[in-house]
Parts: structure tokens; sequence; C-alpha cells
């Protein structure tokens, strides 16, 4: 008797909305390792190359500071690479620009699928519901096939039915929690990059006094 209210058995029985969940539990799994692998150290990494730029950008070596550079392995260094490259003559503004436009690509690559997460936060609690829906008026039509009333008759197929509910509910907090994670970290990597860019021009111009630009 226990085993017909085994959870896999409960699952199988709401397949039409148990198998879609899974298999956005799969894909929202999949996304969250893939963000944490891509996004790990980012904003640290960021920091760290833009102390090394800051001295050579000062004393106005903006080859040696491109030569750093030269094959950016990170939003940052993508982004500073950008920078340096016209820091030797460029004006404020057009460093300024250069670093917003850059940063805007970069941000875009940073938020990777999260939206995923959004929208499977979202969805997720709705199918489990419908697919309750589903099962109770199940259990009641199998009620009323039966000719007999009471609880006890419909327990099975209303047990069954709500598992689709508790499945929803476990994807959406789970899928919600790591995309609000995933958008802070997003912003404050950005954060980060903006800061450290705003630093290596103000390293530049006086790069360019210091050459007599």
């Amino acid at each position: 008797m226990q085993s017909q209210f085994s959870i896999i058995t409960m699952i199988m029985q709401g397949w039409y909305a148990t198998y879609p969940l899974l298999l956005i539990s799969v894909v929202c799994v999949t996304i969250i390792i893939e963000r944490i692998w891509a996004l790990w150290g980012l904003g640290a990494r960021a920091s760290s190359k833009a102390e090394a730029l800051i001295g050579p950008l000062r004393q106005g070596k903006f080859n040696e500071a491109l030569k750093q550079v030269e094959s950016p392995r990170n939003p940052g260094e993508r982004v500073f690479h950008d920078l340096i490259a016209e820091a030797a003559s460029s004006e404020r503004g057009r460093l300024e620009d250069v670093d917003e436009e850059r940063r805007f690509a970069e941000l875009l690559q940073l938020r990777g699928l999260i939206w995923v997460l959004a929208t499977s936060g979202a969805s997720a609690p709705f199918i489990g519901l419908f697919g309750t829906v589903v099962g109770i008026l199940a259990a009641f039509q199998s009620m009323a096939i039966m000719g007999t009333g009471g609880f006890s008759v419909v327990a099975a197929g209303i047990s069954e039915a709500l598992i689709s509910t508790a499945l929803g509910l476990a994807v959406a907090i789970i899928a919600v929690i790591f995309y609000n994670y995933f958008s802070q970290k997003v912003e404050r990597i950005n954060a980060t990059i903006h800061i450290c860019a705003a630093r290596l021009i103000d390293a530049a111009l006086q790069g360019q006094k210091s050459n007599g630009s």
C-alpha cells in the first residue's frame, strides 16, 4: 500500500505537469552551475588588473600598459584593453564613451541565460497548479464513476495531484533565489569594472600630461 503513495509514483501519475517541471529544473540547475563558474572571481580579477595598469598609465607608458591586456581573458580586461588602446590621445569624454559602450556589451554576456531562471520562477507554480487542478478533477471523476462518497475514495488522487504544486513551488523558489543572486552579482561586477575604468581614465589623463600631450 505504501508503494502506491511513493513520490516517484505520484510524479509519474501527474506526468503532464511533473515531467515539464523536472525538465525545467534540469535546465535551471545547468544554468546555475554555468553562471557560478562564469562569474567566479571576476570582480577581484578586474580590481587586481586595474591596480597593475595604473602605474604605467600615470607614467605615460601606454604601450607597456596595453601589452598587459593584449590577450584579454575576462570582461574587465576587455574593457581595459579598449580604453588603453585609445588612452594615448583621446579626451575624457571619448574614454568614458568607450567604457560605457564596452561595459554594456560585457553586461549582456555576464547576464547570460539568467532570464530563464526568472521565467521559470514565474511559470513553474502555474504549471504545478495546472497539474493539481487536473489531478483533483480526475480524482472526483473517479469518485463519480464509482458511485461512492467519502474522502478516502479520492485521497490517493488528491495526493498525486498535490505533488505537482509542491514540485512547481520547489522549482520556482530555487529559480527565483538564484536569479536575484546572479542579478546582484552581475551588477556588482559591472560596478567594480566601472570604478576601475574610471581610475584608469584618470591615470591615462595624467600620463598624457606627463608626455606633454
